[in-house]
């Protein structure tokens, strides 16, 4: 299960993740042999991979698991020292035998120690309470050394089931690693030894100074600890940040900027923090904080203590590098770099050895991760910057093609203004025309931003500016740019006009920019006299009945104006307006409009611009057969309109389409992974305002469905419910009725019926009861729940009004449920009965299983009333009426079941058990072990929202006491021995 990220929640900063990302393998693989001791395990790995966070947790499994807690533990650690102690790492960790914690050195048993481990007791002054009298010196070094390392295996035999753990072995001195290897040659029979050390920084790179194989009868194992990969960083991230989802652009970007290092993400991320006081995780904006976050305290000077290791000649290869920032051939390199060929290979052998520098596959040369090249770069003086760049310039204009995007950036840090703008605008150009909004965005507000553009330059520049941000996705900000231009005297009066224009359309696809979009669009129509194709666009949009709360009446008037310039127009721009008026009118209820289609459509083959506005008319047009109930006709047009939209790369209309397509998945019950797709478009287009708002309203849904209802709270909030201004009409009128119907689940009839209170306003105001068919059904049941049942007849005739004359499936057949419900309530199941049916039949023509399964069920109800009226009907008919609703009940548990509704599964079992008869769950009955069952998994998920047992009996239709008999028998196979310890959290 995940939720809607906590955009904005402070993060309070952690040392680590709490718990082990991505290292299971390599835990199993050191349990394993560590248990058949006598064993050696080695751990190599980069620094910052996890090394120390790998041992720590194999220190916490030895607490858990009774075949390693005997181990006796033994740590020490090697120092980066000009002058290391000799043996220090191995003394030290044997030093720690004294401390209280680690109990008598000796086991039970063993009297006294070798005669020979007295030659420890000079070295080892606070065990000397248990070491003999040094024997007599021996007067050769040699023979000195070789006692020393027997002295120091018959201490380590003596002791019982030990583990010696040896840290960063590659800053060991000689004498340490021979006496490991010594040990390691013929380990005792109870000790393991553990040691870890980063390859590339040992002379050499053999880490015991010479090649070492394992004894017979060794247990051993050489774990190489790789960085993780995009989706393990996402995890790790959620972790650290205590959140249940992340961004998965987020991750894959903080994947980029750290190479998959743990350490590397921990400090990243805890840079974030201070920077920002809390991590943001929106789209652009997390890009846009990731590329500048500063270097990592840490990190810097790591950096900063191999560039002073290294000759001078390295060093300025590696600013080189740095300036280029891209992995780079040699001969680049060699020329920003400023050195000749033979310094250069030297130079770069001994970058790469003191491990600044990395080789990729293609022979190109560059830092580990961007975070290292900038810890780099931020070393030179600007002066040395902007003369490596441009010597960088210089190197690639010679290339061909040339790289403009690169040529564009050295430019820019060189100082050159001219030049920036030679390459920056066709960078742009090129980057538009490849997809690439972003890039093509990022270039044109840094080329905005320079004082000495010509007014012809700022009004070019500001009008491709404005045409690629409203077309493209993922960009960082661009409105902050237009907004700003607009004060910019520089610019013409016409061009002012396009770039609000621009900004307007910009706004209405943010959250909370509705209004303002709208009122920016506005003030740009009386700018725009000169441009009559860009003013009619303006006015297509002021005329969508979608967009807020503008009362229809307004908006009549611009939709009026529309259908003037539509009939004036002709091409390109005529498709554009009608893929606005088409389908406002499709939203309003005009069938008529689907059937003209192929009138208004060109006769002869589009050229790209049309492709491009078909695709729009295409996919608005479904999203208005969605939004009335039109739900084959929605799935032909969304084939088309993705597929032609696919075809002339018009993301913004593809994210649309897709959005599109979750909800019409929600109608046509193909609820199957939608959860999971609807989460991942979610992700990929949290920033889009209207395509989030419709995919939050489908996981909310999907939440209420199943019985989730902290999740669908979260969900539905994000509808823009509680913002109806800055919404999406129709998605916020269907989240605010899924909000009454939570309510509504959870008991509060009167919360019910204020949501849907909020919902109607809308409604009216709009004077649109098309878009009402999930909402006059819950709003009436909420209404019948708080006794006002003249509330709910007056409710229902006004929606019956409203529909007259109107082409809307969905609302007609939600209207027959409505009048069914207060059938029922004014004691008349006949008449209910019949209009269920009737409701039932409209959902079934649609279709929309969901809808209809709910219908049957109340048609259901109807049926049992009936038979409990046996006075009325008689008991032969009583009975008939009866057993047909207990069968129509037992089916439809079923159906929802196999829908994914496992609530109202739940509830039709409810009922059945309500009058007397049980059905069996279609989960089955077969024993799961320490498996947890479906019903366990329900009962965990239910657990982990903090729901008391009243609360998850009243989700599942449970009694109390079943309840708390699946609750114990969950937290049993969770290993978990209550509430308290499963929310309890793990250490490190």
């Amino acid at each position: 299960m995940t939720t809607a990220p906590e955009h904005g929640t402070p993060w309070s900063a952690k040392l680590s993740a709490p718990v082990l990302v991505g290292r299971e393998s390599e835990l199993a693989a050191l349990t394993t042999a560590l248990v058949r001791q006598p064993a050696v395990a080695m751990i190599e790995g980069e620094a910052g991979v996890g090394k120390s966070r790998l041992l720590r947790e194999l220190l916490r499994e030895r607490i858990v698991r009774p075949d390693l807690r005997p181990l006796r533990v033994m740590i020490g650690h090697c120092r980066s020292l000009r002058e290391p102690f000799l043996y220090g790492a191995v003394l030290e960790a044997l030093g720690g035998l004294h401390r209280p914690m680690s109990g008598p050195i000796l086991p039970p048993g063993h009297s006294r120690l070798s005669p020979v481990t007295g030659v420890l007791r000079p070295l080892l002054p606070e065990l000397s309470h248990y070491l003999p009298e040094p024997p007599e010196p021996v007067g050769d070094p040699r023979s000195e050394r070789h006692r020393l390392f027997r002295a120091v295996r018959e201490l380590l035999s003596a002791i019982g089931p030990a583990l010696l753990v040896v840290e960063d072995l590659h800053w060991a001195d000689d004498g340490s690693r021979h006496l490991l290897r010594f040990l390691m040659a013929a380990p005792p029979d109870e000790l393991s030894i553990v040691v870890t050390y980063r390859r590339e920084d040992i002379p050499g790179g053999v880490p015991l100074g010479s090649a070492y194989r394992p004894p017979p009868g060794t247990a051993s194992v050489l774990v190489d600890l790789r960085p993780l990969d995009p989706a393990q960083v996402r995890t790790l991230t959620s972790a650290i940040l205590g959140r249940r989802a992340i961004s998965a652009e987020f991750a894959a970007k903080l994947y980029e900027r750290t190479a998959g290092i743990p350490f590397v993400v921990e400090e990243t991320l805890r840079a974030l923090h201070h920077s920002t006081g809390a991590v943001q995780l929106n789209g652009p904006a997390a890009r846009h904080l990731l590329e500048n976050v500063d270097v990592p305290v840490l990190l810097r000077e790591a950096m900063a203590e191999r560039l002073a290791d290294m000759p001078l000649p390295a060093v300025k290869l590696a600013h080189a590098a740095a300036v280029l920032d891209v992995p780079s051939e040699v001969e680049l390199l060699r020329e920003v770099a400023g050195l000749t060929e033979g310094r250069c290979h030297t130079a770069l052998a001994a970058a790469l050895g003191g491990g600044v520098l990395h080789e990729t596959e293609d022979y190109r040369y560059g830092y580990r991760h961007p975070l290292a090249r900038q810890a780099v770069y931020d070393t030179l003086p600007g002066f040395e910057r902007r003369r490596l760049h441009v010597r960088a310039l210089r190197a690639l204009e010679r290339r061909d093609p040339p790289p403009l995007v690169r040529l564009a950036d050295h430019a820019h840090l060189a100082g050159d203004t001219a030049l920036a703008l030679r390459y920056g605008e066709p960078a742009a150009d090129l980057a538009v025309q490849v997809g690439d909004a972003s890039t093509a965005t990022t270039l044109l507000q840094r080329l905005l931003r320079e004082p000495a553009l010509t007014d012809q330059d700022v009004d070019r520049l500001a009008i491709k500016l404005g045409e690629v941000a409203h077309t493209g996705l993922e960009q960082y900000d661009p409105a902050a740019t237009l907004e700003r231009l607009l004060g910019d005297h520089r610019l013409s009066t016409a061009t002012r006009g396009e770039v609000r224009l621009f900004l307007g359309l910009l706004l209405i696809r943010q959250a909370d920019g509705i209004q303002r979009g709208c009122s920016v669009i506005e003030t740009a129509l009386s700018e725009l006299a000169e441009r009559p194709d860009l003013l009619a666009k303006g006015v297509a949009v002021l005329a969508q009945p979608y967009l807020g709360v503008t009362p229809a009446k307004e908006t009549r008037v611009w939709r009026e104006w529309l259908r003037n310039l539509i009939e004036t127009s002709d091409g390109e721009l005529r498709l554009s307006l009608l893929a606005n008026y088409l389908p406002s009118a499709a939203h309003s209820g005009d069938s008529s409009i689907l059937g003209d289609l192929d009138d208004v459509l060109p006769s002869g083959p589009a050229l790209p611009g049309e492709r491009r506005q078909l695709s729009r008319l295409y996919c608005n047009l479904a999203d208005a057969c969605v939004g009335v109930g039109h739900y084959g006709r929605a799935q032909a047009l969304l084939d088309d309109g993705l597929r032609v939209a696919a075809d002339v790369g018009a993301s913004f209309v593809v994210s649309t389409g897709r959005a599109s397509q979750a909800r019409l998945d929600w109608f046509l019950g193909n609820w199957q992974g939608l959860v999971g797709r609807a989460t991942d478009l979610l992700d990929e287009y949290h920033d889009l305002m209207p395509v989030a708002t419709e995919l939050s309203l489908v996981l909310g849904l999907l939440a209420i469905a199943r019985g989730d209802w902290e999740e669908a709270e979260i969900r539905l909030k994000a509808t823009g419910a509680d913002t109806p201004h800055d919404g999406i009409a129709p998605v916020v009128i269907a989240g605010m009725a899924a909000l009454a119907r939570l309510r509504l689940a959870q008991g509060d009839h009167v919360a019910a019926v204020a949501e849907a209170g909020h919902a109607l306003a809308v409604i009216r105001t709009k004077e649109n009861w098309v878009w009402a068919g999930e909402l006059v059904p819950v709003a009436v049941e909420a209404l019948l729940a708080g006794d006002r049942l003249d509330e709910a007849r007056a409710l229902t005739d006004e929606f019956e009004r409203g529909l007259a004359g109107k082409d809307a499936p969905m609302a007609k057949a939600a209207l027959e449920m409505a009048g069914g419900l207060i059938a029922r309530a004014e004691g008349d199941p006949p008449a209910a009965l019949r209009r269920h049916e009737l409701a039932r039949n409209g959902f079934h023509r649609l279709p929309a299983p969901y809808f209809e399964a709910l219908a049957a069920e109340q048609a259901a109800l109807c049926r049992l009333e009936t038979g409990d009226s046996s006075s009325e009907t008689g008991p032969e008919a009583a009975s008939e009426a009866a057993s047909e609703a207990v069968a129509q009940l037992s089916a439809l548990a079923g159906r929802f079941a196999e829908l994914g509704a496992s609530r109202d599964a739940d509830r039709c079992r409810h009922l059945l058990r309500e009058h007397g008869t049980v059905t069996p769950s279609r989960r089955g009955r077969r024993g799961y072990g320490d498996v947890l069952s479906p019903r366990e998994e329900d009962v965990a998920r239910l657990l982990a929202r903090g729901l008391t047992n009243r609360e998850i009996a009243e989700v599942l239709f449970l009694s109390p006491r079943t309840v708390e008999q699946h609750v114990s028998r969950t937290l049993r196979k969770l290993g978990k021995r209550s509430r308290t310890e499963l929310f309890a959290p793990e250490t490190t």
